[in-house]
């Protein structure tokens, strides 16, 4: 019969436990940044059909990059220091603004100098949606029509993990 510490010993080490040592790449616990925010985005994006009229442009840039799709729409509402719930527009008019969350990180910025963003959140989901249906898979970048104070807001999306590969 096997004793129940040597049952623990055996599932820790399956787990990846190597003298009381995660192994990095192995979370304990699952991650949930904001069930919230990740809900508010599916819900609008399936409202919503993908309308390419808001992107002046949309290139693919590496469809192996994985972003978790929670990542990405909790990531989608943390630009502009958050945009949830009630929250319609970009505050605090940055001229550049990043959200990231686990394995996404969106990279937005006005592409006329000294213009301010201001988009709100409606175009902003528009726009990324938009984009993700051109590229529906891995790192991409995008140029929305309009979002600044003058001129348009470019941004990108990736996964912060593969930059220091």
């Amino acid at each position: 019969m096997v004793s129940t510490q040597t049952l623990l010993q055996a599932v820790l080490v399956a787990a990846g436990v190597v003298q009381g040592m995660v192994l990095d790449k192995v979370p304990l616990m699952p991650r949930i940044p904001s069930v919230a925010k990740h809900h508010e985005v599916l819900r609008a994006r399936a409202t919503m059909e993908a309308d390419h009229s808001v992107l002046v442009k949309t290139t693919c840039l590496d469809s192996s990059q994985g972003i978790i799709l929670h990542d990405e729409t909790v990531a989608q509402l943390s630009i502009c220091g958050g945009m949830p719930g009630s929250i319609d527009r970009c505050n605090g008019a940055p001229a550049v603004t990043t959200g990231s969350a686990g394995s996404a990180l969106f990279t937005l910025s006005a592409d006329d100098a000294g213009a301010s963003i201001t988009i709100s959140k409606e175009q902003w989901i528009r726009c990324v949606q938009a984009a993700r249906d051109q590229c529906p898979t891995g790192s991409l970048s995008a140029t929305c029509v309009g979002g600044a104070s003058t001129g348009d807001v470019s941004f990108t999306l990736e996964n912060p993990r593969n930059q220091d590969l």
